[in-house]
């Protein structure tokens, strides 16, 4: 269930306050870990440390990172930090924050009040490849809107690992991350998705906000054995605090598997199946060969009997000058078109709903 591998520290690189890249020795030849700071201390050069290579040796993505378990230079730590939220709860990796909510927040009034999210307008994405262009769209239809970004525990829990987060929290297009669940590490930490959503309208003041797992997703093929499922569950939890849900779809007609070309079966599933709430679906307009089959699955599905589709007509201009590096599943700008055109249809038409001051139903 679990590998563990002793390595010793060659080189680091600080990626960020809370995340150091390794280049470590490790059975003869050398690889990359990632070390979170606040979990397991700073790491320096010579240092033995021991790693977690269980998705590396399964060859599961991640990156093609180990990640620390412990720094055996120094494999005591104390105490630090206020709250006593526990994420990661009952596993040898538990630890403590400050939840938003929580008695000892100085939020806790404020989120005590809070119950409604008054209209704010809230994407609600599968993948974390949608993070980016979302912003980027928002950000050129609406420059300066204030953002907040609700990552999920449906992929990776640190936010530390999320580059992109990073990226956009360091070129002010993002005004906060909120972590969700077990998901920790954010600007704000939140009990659940509800809380989360809550603190992005009343704590961080957020005019939008978009709400997505962090980095990975687990897929096994089958209708419902996917972590990008939760999107459903977003569209209900977004309406149910009387936000303005905008679904943002999973289009491709680059990927080789037939369940994901055209619009994926995850969020047929999602928005057809697991979401009770009617949410607003913008779709893009694709070259005639495509579009065809796209109309022909949202009318198979009865996605326009659910929720409010809309066709709208985009560029992928603004991402392609934004200087950031975008892909999804290995795939770029240019190699899968319709996947980008799918984001910026959402997040443009969102924009659309913040300058208008849409009515939440």
């Amino acid at each position: 269930m679990l590998a563990r591998r002793l390595a010793r520290v060659r080189q680091v690189k600080a990626l960020s306050d809370h995340c150091q890249e390794l280049e470590v020795a490790l059975g003869g030849s050398l690889a990359r870990a990632l070390n979170y700071v606040p979990l397991t201390g700073p790491a320096a050069g010579g240092d033995r440390v021991v790693l977690n290579t269980t998705a590396v040796e399964l060859g599961l993505g991640s990156g093609g990172y180990h990640f620390v378990c412990l720094n055996l230079q120094s494999p005591e730590a104390a105490l630090a930090g206020e709250g006593h939220i526990m994420k990661l709860r009952y596993t040898p990796g538990q630890l403590r924050v400050l939840a938003v909510e929580e008695e000892t927040s100085p939020h806790h009034a404020l989120m005590t009040g809070a119950v409604s999210l008054d209209g704010l307008v809230v994407l609600v994405a599968e993948l974390h490849s949608q993070l980016a262009p979302a912003v980027l769209t928002l950000q050129k239809e609406k420059p300066g809107v204030r953002l907040a970004y609700l990552m999920t525990d449906g992929g990776a829990l640190p936010a530390w690992f999320s580059t992109t987060a990073r990226r956009l929290r360091e070129l002010g297009l993002l005004q906060s991350v909120i972590t969700c669940g077990h998901a920790f590490g954010g600007d704000l930490e939140a009990v659940n998705v509800y809380s989360g959503l809550l603190a992005a309208r009343h704590v961080v003041s957020a005019e939008a906000a978009i709400v997505a797992m962090g980095p990975g997703v687990a897929g096994t093929g089958t209708p419902f054995g996917y972590s990008g499922i939760e999107a459903g569950d977003n569209i209900n939890r977004v309406y149910a605090l009387g936000g303005r849900p905008v679904a943002v779809p999973r289009i491709s007609f680059a990927d080789q598997r037939e369940r994901h070309r055209g619009l994926s079966h995850h969020t047929i599933t999602a928005l057809g199946r697991v979401a009770l709430a009617p949410a607003d679906l913008p779709l893009p307009l694709l070259p005639a060969k495509h579009q065809s089959r796209l109309e022909e699955q949202v009318s198979t599905a009865g996605l326009a009997d659910r929720h409010r589709v809309f066709y709208v007509e985009g560029s992928l201009d603004h991402l392609r000058e934004s200087g950031l590096s975008l892909s999804t599943m290995g795939r770029g700008l240019e190699e899968d078109p319709a996947f980008f055109l799918a984001v910026a249809a959402a997040a443009g038409h969102a924009a659309g709903l913040i300058q208008r001051g849409q009515p939440v139903r």
